[in-house]
């Protein structure tokens, strides 16, 4: 065939570098610090939840916009945690996790041509979720040379126009682990009033913080409600990233009707029996969410402290579960090259930074590990990265 079959909208990004690293990780026998998702189970409390659900006969469709129990129960938690009223009735969507959610949230509400703010780094589905919305992105760079990763006020306030629809703000941050501050939040509230902008928020790892931040919810703040998207999943609060139950939640009916009939016809809905599973979850006591963030942030500090005896200058996160380590201590390859080298020869897999940035060579300094693992799979790590300091 000579005739060019592809779609202009699918030509301008590429299939993501996270999980090409994951097959190459099976490939080599290595150990997988390159995509986010848990080596160990979820709650058991989670697990026999599900397996009654399949039981029980929830294993045909659910209502659309998700099952009516779910909704509750999230309209609960958002209330008690983020201090917002939602009717779970016509402003919550529940979705194929929180990659859908933002697919859907964008197709519903920007037009082609039509401005998104992001900061950089970012998550790699970012690009690729402007593009097939037709969506224009301006970035806004954080400052990964200083504590907190702070963006210039003066570069975030240029990057808005009246041609602005909307701005993403992922908090904690991935791949930082940068928690926006409140004060941060309330000038990004500011413009968003002030050019009638909509704001969207991925707020997957809001449970995922440590040294005393505070996750603050955009949406929590004056007059934010009716024009932020909230979305979470999920995957990474209760270590099910395979389960793909995630949600955007609005306190604006148009806006909600219009993202509800994206997802529609998307994927028209969730597994059922894991919906009504994810009921339980979203019940837990606090002290899980407490017990939780303790226990990753055991995690990051053995990975942290492991890296800087390595030779790396790795980033401190506050959230999340990801560090970005500054290798040109350890070579001079670029960071793709360097990444490769990882995972074929010393058998660990990561992320070359320059796939967070839309100019790459922003990040060529960088790759990003990620540690939802066992602690005893990091130690392991760590004696498979020493290979470099011994080949040096």
């Amino acid at each position: 065939m000579t005739a060019n079959y592809t779609a202009q909208r699918v030509s301008v990004f590429q299939e993501s570098v996270i999980r090409e690293m994951t097959r190459l990780c099976g490939q080599y026998g290595g150990i997988n610090l390159a995509q986010g998702f848990p080596d160990f189970d979820p709650p058991q409390e989670l697990l026999e939840a599900a397996q009654r659900a399949l039981g029980d006969g929830y294993n045909q469709y659910a209502i659309t916009w998700g099952a009516p129990e779910l909704r509750q129960a999230l309209s609960e938690k958002l209330e008690r945690y983020s201090g917002l009223r939602y009717d779970p009735d016509r402003h919550l969507t529940v979705t194929c996790g929180a990659t859908e959610a933002m697919m859907a949230t964008m197709l519903a509400l920007v037009n082609p041509g039509e401005e998104v703010v992001v900061f950089e780094p970012f998550y790699e589905n970012y690009g690729p979720d402007a593009a097939l919305s037709g969506a224009r992105l301006r970035y806004v760079t954080l400052d990964l040379s200083r504590p907190d990763f702070p963006y210039d006020p003066r570069e975030l306030e240029r990057a808005f126009s009246r041609s602005t629809k909307a701005i993403v703000v992922n908090t904690p941050h991935n791949p930082t682990g940068k928690v926006f501050s409140r004060a941060e939040l309330e000038h990004i509230a500011d413009l968003c009033r002030h050019y009638d902008a909509l704001a969207v928020t991925d707020e997957v790892y809001e449970h995922i913080v440590y040294d005393g931040a505070q996750h603050v919810s955009l949406a929590s703040l004056p007059g934010m409600a009716e024009r932020t998207i909230t979305i979470s999943s999920m995957s990474k609060t209760y270590s099910v990233t395979g389960w793909r139950v995630g949600w955007a939640a609005v306190a604006n009916d148009a806006v909600a009707q219009a993202i509800r009939k994206a997802h529609d016809f998307l994927t028209v809905g969730a597994a059922a029996p894991l919906q009504q599973a994810a009921v339980v979850a979203l019940r837990f006591p606090d002290s899980y969410y407490r017990q939780m963030a303790q226990s990753y942030q055991r995690k990051r500090d053995l990975l942290l402290g492991a890296l800087r005896e390595l030779g790396f200058r790795p980033t401190v996160p506050r959230g999340a579960y990801y560090i970005m380590a500054d290798f040109t201590g350890l070579s001079q390859e670029d960071d793709t090259a360097f990444a490769l080298r990882l995972v074929r020869e010393v058998g660990v897999a990561t992320v070359p930074g320059s796939s967070f940035f839309h100019h790459p060579s922003l990040g060529r300094r960088y790759v990003r590990f990620a540690y939802p693992k066992r602690e005893q799979t990091l130690e392991e790590a760590a004696r498979r990265l020493a290979r470099l300091g011994a080949d040096r």
